[in-house]
């Protein structure tokens, strides 16, 4: 009970603090019992469905081209990677059997199972499984005609997969009239031939499978869990043409893996059963999923959850309050698992593109100071903030670094515990005093810069994203109470909620915003794109690469970013075998880098706060990158929901039997 009302005491001085902020100064401007027994739990006798309430349709099954989450959550459940991960994170065989590097880590053989089958949605056999699948994969996804989104996981990885994807680009605009010519108007061609038999994977034979890297690769197969790396059943794919992967109907792609799309129909409905030709079927314990759509869904799912219609929803801080009081909610109350799949953080814009009312000119001369960057990291009370999203525990959100922990480790210790790191991962960046004494110092150089106060912060958020409009209200009144309004004007604005990315965060359309970033792979290395000037992220997080004309940075913030990229370009030229350790050491310094100048401001790893769920998270597959986190496989359904003891009795036991299967693993 002791625990209970601790939850509610903390839910409530949330909604307090929200009621404090919306009465402020000034508003913002206006407008993202004991341990459950899955075995025992599982339905007895007849079908254990799975039944889920949706309210955002997916645009396509194309795996291959990629889309959004809600897509490829369809195509994890139906389509088998080479390698999976088990529920602790331990790396085990899938479509691959066996796998092995040659001495140096610049070949991986893979060697496929035989007898899975390519299956169409009624089950019905059509070919078997081969290596071959995966070069015809790799083919269609280099290809610059058919604008693989995730084609980037090969860039820099697979052997002139990228040249490959240059020179296809180069044909694709010859062909449209766009040409390259030189000063006489002769034609030039920009880059190399390259035919795809010099990419570097190939079919040994039907079942061994063979990638030869860019350069020396340790972490490869923790890339082959992304949809980009799925195999693609040729014959079918060459006879689809432009209709593969159409959100028509589930029968514009082949299947192999846990599950078949039965059904499908747009805006309405989508059934998966369980496939009953799977290779690795006995490990499959839910036999039909019915996904229902409706464009209220997460109004309408948690009072279908308490009548017994759907077995997942996501119950907001406002509702979280009722529930908590009501005796017979409460105990269907859980909070769902913290992953690592995403790190958020606060960051700088360093090339404003906001309306001149908001005064981008004075913003940049704020941004360039450092003592005004580190007093609002200083300022910044994560654990308040987070209470939004976790009102009981907000300190296990905290995330000092940008890597979360846990992430990776080389020779036994984890990335975050290198020198560099150690402190910063073990220590909280808020601190009052020192907030106000990085203030006094910035109020002094920025008014002898010209700068006036209080300098205005633009910050946006994503009306779509459930609670950022009330953690940007906390934020607001935390900041400006610490600083002072004499100092800085938190301006909290929302964005669009369709296209926010592209419209705020690409457009350079913010001062000061929360942004996050998942790991594609098992290496720190892809911590570090949002904040290199190519790579996914872009830089369109900061911008702090873009301006090579001073005009929007100081020669301070200049150096910064040169000693960044210095730190960088070290640290991925350690690749050989027994230089792992040196790598971590040196990403680990470029990242402590960004974070010492207060460059970006760590905040906390993803989590969709407390859920109402038959589903026992703790046995589902788990990574912290790719698909797993994805997939229903190894998942019973409960025969009542999960509540607060039973979550924190398994997370203790999973905490420590991971720990246990990472060490025997050798990871």
């Amino acid at each position: 009970m002791k625990k209970r009302n601790r939850l509610l005491a903390l839910t409530l001085t949330a909604a307090m603090a929200l009621s404090l902020a919306a009465c402020g100064s000034k508003d913002p401007a206006p407008a993202e019992s004991g341990a459950a027994d899955p075995a025992a739990s599982q339905a007895a006798g007849g079908e254990a469905v799975y039944r889920y309430l949706y309210s955002s349709e997916v645009q396509t099954f194309n795996y291959l081209y990629t889309g959004t989450q809600n897509d490829f959550q369809m195509s994890a459940n139906c389509v088998d990677c080479l390698v999976e991960y088990d529920n602790y994170g331990v790396m085990i065989p899938s479509l691959a059997e066996s796998w092995e590097p040659n001495e140096d880590n610049t070949e991986w053989t893979f060697h496929i199972r035989k007898g899975v089958k390519w299956v169409d949605y009624q089950g019905n056999e059509v070919a078997d499984v081969t290596a071959n699948d995966w070069v015809t994969a790799a083919k269609w996804v280099n290809t610059a005609a058919n604008e693989a989104s995730n084609q980037y996981m090969y860039d820099g990885i697979v052997k002139n997969a990228q040249a490959y994807y240059e020179y296809t680009a180069y044909l694709l605009e010859s062909e449209n009239g766009t040409k390259t010519v030189d000063a006489d108007g002769n034609e030039i061609t920009p880059v190399d031939e390259v035919k795809f038999e010099d990419v570097g994977v190939k079919a040994v034979d039907d079942y061994t499978l063979v990638y030869t890297m860019e350069q020396p690769c340790s972490y490869f197969p923790s890339v082959l869990s992304y949809d980009s790396y799925m195999p693609v059943y040729e014959p079918f794919l060459t006879e689809m043409g432009d209709s593969f992967g159409a959100a028509t109907g589930p029968d514009t792609i082949l299947y192999n893996g846990a599950f078949l799309m039965a059904e499908f129909a747009p805006q309405d409905h989508r059934t998966l059963v369980k496939n009953p030709t799977y290779w690795d079927k006995d490990n499959v314990f839910i036999d039909r999923m019915e996904w229902r759509y409706n464009s209220t869904a997460s109004t309408l799912g948690p009072e279908q959850f308490v009548r017994g219609e759907v077995d997942y929803t996501e119950l907001d801080a406002a509702l979280l309050t009722s529930w908590l009081q009501d005796d017979a909610k409460y105990e269907m109350v859980s909070p769902s698992r913290p992953g690592v799949d995403y790190s958020y953080f606060y960051t700088f814009n360093f090339e404003p593109r906001f309306d001149e009312s908001l005064e981008p000119d004075n913003w940049i001369l704020a941004v360039n100071n450092e003592n005004f960057r580190q007093s609002i990291m200083h300022a910044l009370d994560r654990v308040n903030a987070l209470a939004i999203q976790d009102p009981q525990n907000p300190e296990t959100l905290v995330n000092n670094t940008v890597t979360p922990a846990t992430f990776a480790s080389a020779e036994g210790l984890d990335f975050t515990q290198y020198p560099a790191l150690k402190a910063i991962s073990e220590r909280d960046s808020f601190d009052t005093a020192a907030a106000l004494d990085y203030k006094a110092k910035a109020m002094e150089e920025l008014t002898a810069a010209g700068a006036t106060f209080p300098v205005k912060v633009y910050m946006r958020y994503n009306p779509a994203t459930t609670n950022w409009d009330k953690e940007c209200q906390i934020v607001e009144q935390q900041l400006e109470g610490v600083l002072g309004t004499d100092y800085i004007d938190i301006i909290v604005e929302a964005g669009p909620s369709t296209g926010f990315l592209a419209s705020v965060r690409r457009a350079g359309d913010f001062g000061l915003m929360k942004c996050n970033w998942g790991a594609d792979y098992a290496d720190p290395q892809t911590w570090t794109n949002p904040f290199t000037p190519t790579g996914t992220g872009n830089n369109t997080y900061n911008f702090m690469h873009t301006s090579t004309d001073m005009d929007h940075k100081s020669a301070e913030t200049q150096a910064i970013v040169d000693e960044y990229m210095s730190l960088i370009t070290t640290a991925k030229g350690l690749t050989a075998v027994d230089q792992l350790a040196e790598r971590y050491t040196a990403f680990a310094e470029a990242e402590a880098h960004l974070i010492d100048h207060a460059i970006i401001v760590p905040f906390s790893i993803s989590t969709s706060g407390y859920v109402a769920t038959r589903l026992n998270p703790f046995e589902g597959q788990y990574a912290p990158y790719g698909l797993a986190l994805q997939r229903f496989k190894y998942q019973h359904l409960l025969d009542t929901p999960m509540n607060m003891e039973q979550f924190e009795t398994l997370n203790e036991q999973w905490q420590t039997e991971r720990a246990a299967a990472l060490e025997a693993a050798g990871q």
